[in-house]
């Protein structure tokens, strides 16, 4: 009977990665190693892939809804609640600045510890994102439609008052109109960082383009990081687009007048 000595097989590819890191006296992880940059198995790692994005069309879609209808959620409660609070600060002068620091208290709060705070509260999920995103949203909407108000001009709404218009038709036939443009300007300014901030919820579970992202960085694969980004940015482009468009419909009269 013949003995033979036990072989150990080592694969190429996995030399090579560790080789690239051995003169630093470092042991990596695979994924990290991929993330690198550095090959593996001699799978190819691309940052775009097309087949990757045949291939998980389903997964992407479906987070891009949720990452979208967050978004439109939280832009839209900032705003009913964001623009009577701007309205409230400017009829009442003296809360002003107290309203604007607290907004701006909530607005400097680190993401992770804000969702952090809230989550044995409201817990883990889609409630606490929403809570979090309107929190941030606010300052910039308040602090626009109250400069907007400010900013009427004081002759106009003497004019209106002295054609018997009351506070309240004083407030949305006049005064309202001319804050409009500054309170578009603070809208787009909050979806656009609005689409960013989403992806913060992945820490509690509920982080539309964020998951993908959380997985790629995980995996290192290249390709679903940079996808769930390029949607993030076309998203928040389309966004500001729209919000863009809306603004001139709302005001025509702000348009320069092309000479004839």
């Amino acid at each position: 009977m013949t003995l033979t000595a036990p072989t150990h097989t080592r694969t190429r590819p996995r030399r090579r990665a560790g080789a690239a890191v051995a003169g630093l006296g470092l042991r990596v992880s695979v994924p990290a190693a991929r993330f690198a940059g550095v090959s593996t198995g001699g799978v190819p790692n691309p940052w775009f892939s097309w087949d990757y994005v045949r291939r998980n069309a389903s997964d992407l879609l479906f987070y891009a809804g949720q990452h979208a209808t967050l978004t439109l959620e939280a832009l839209i409660l900032a705003v009913l609640v964001g623009v009577p609070l701007g309205v409230w600060a400017h009829r009442h002068p003296r809360a002003a600045g107290p309203l604007v620091g607290l907004t701006g208290v909530l607005y400097t709060v680190p993401s992770l510890a804000l969702f952090a705070v809230l989550a044995p509260v409201t817990g883990i999920g889609r409630t606490t994102v929403l809570i979090g995103l309107v929190a941030y949203a606010l300052l910039v909407v308040v602090r626009n439609t109250l400069v907007g108000l400010q900013g009427a001009d004081p002759e106009v709404d003497d004019a209106a008052r002295g054609m018997g218009y009351g506070p309240l038709r004083l407030l949305l036939r006049v005064q309202l109109p001319q804050a409009l443009p500054s309170v578009v300007a603070g809208v787009r300014l909050a979806g656009v960082s609005t689409v960013a901030l989403v992806t913060v919820g992945v820490v509690v579970g509920y982080g539309g383009l964020g998951q993908l992202m959380f997985r790629g960085f995980r995996s290192g694969y290249h390709a679903e990081i940079m996808t769930a980004t390029v949607l993030c940015l076309l998203m928040a482009l389309v966004l500001d687009l729209a919000l863009m468009a809306v603004g001139r419909a709302l005001t025509p009269w702000s348009r320069e007048v092309q000479p004839a």
